[in-house]
């Protein structure tokens, strides 16, 4: 008897397939890898390699030849007990390398909670805004709705200084899915079109490791939101937790996250290491059976 093969949902739910930006209408039929820029000088992950615009804008162009579909520039480390910046520190950092990435035909996006620098980034024509405080600072929302931006909405539990010292406790999903619909109820009542919005569930932002894995885990529930998933698992501690590997070690578990990530649903993957992450996807979509490059 001949044994079927199984049906693979390789695709979004039709409602959530493209993600609307500035300039791009991203589709989501399979995922997309955001390369990680750090314009900053104590990123947890990357040591302020990229500290200088000279810097940040070559890793940049490394990154698009490795396989980037967008890239994400920050210019404050949101790592647990980091100093934040005003927004005009963060401006300086960022300008010079915006305004020339934004010359290349690839999606941008500016990581930011500050909303004068979200307005001086899509007065620039950013395509994303990457907020960790999800538009919850006084202006955010105001500062994108009359844009047509994407816009990534994190939750974190906490703030960055102090969020690891009293992490959240209770159901880690129920506290996401309430969190999301309001947020979401927010973002509707500014006029904003849902169809710019993805979630990130924030691994590591004011999570325990347990939690952080359990996000992993049943991450598909929050489609019912109707929006699509962000993550970014990448060199965070909890993959140091369990794999008992420093954080310029991490790369063999970020990858394995990403892809676990990929199987649960999530769509866009914010990494440090795009090749790699490209590498793998190809591998999981060949076994799915899409893959061009197989004759």
């Amino acid at each position: 008897m001949a044994v079927s093969e199984p049906k693979i949902n390789m695709g979004l739910r039709p409602h959530v397939a493209l993600w609307r930006t500035t300039r791009f209408e991203l589709d989501l039929t399979y995922p997309l890898v955001m390369g990680i820029v750090n314009v900053t000088p104590d990123s947890f992950s990357d040591g302020g390699h990229y500290a200088n615009s000279v810097a940040a804008i070559s890793h940049a162009e490394t990154l698009v030849e490795e396989g980037a579909h967008i890239l994400d520039l920050g210019a404050e480390s949101t790592r647990p007990g980091a100093t934040s910046l005003n927004a005009d520190q963060e401006w300086q950092r960022l300008e010079p390398v915006l305004k020339q990435v934004m010359k290349w035909d690839i999606p941008v996006s500016v990581d930011t909670y500050h909303p004068q620098t979200m307005q001086k980034a899509l007065d620039l024509g950013v395509d994303i805004i990457n907020d960790v405080w999800a538009f919850r600072q006084t202006g955010a929302l105001q500062a994108v709705a009359s844009s047509g931006c994407g816009m990534c909405v994190m939750h974190m539990h906490g703030e960055p200084e102090t969020m690891q010292l009293h992490p959240m406790t209770g159901s880690v999903m129920d506290e996401l899915n309430v969190f999301f619909q309001r947020q979401l109820a927010l973002i509707d009542e500014a006029g904003i079109d849902q169809c710019r919005v993805v979630l990130d569930p924030g691994i590591g932002f004011g999570k325990s490791v347990d939690q952080n894995f359990e996000i992993l885990r049943k991450q598909s529930v929050l489609l019912h939101l109707r929006r699509p998933i962000m993550v970014g698992w990448s060199n965070k501690s909890s993959l140091g937790a369990v794999s008992g590997l420093p954080v310029d070690q991490r790369l063999v578990p970020s990858v394995v996250a990403a892809v676990l990530a990929v199987e649960r649903e999530a769509r866009i993957l914010r990494v440090h290491a795009v090749a790699q992450t490209v590498a793998a996807l190809s591998v999981w979509k060949a076994d799915a059976g899409i893959c061009d490059n197989i004759e």
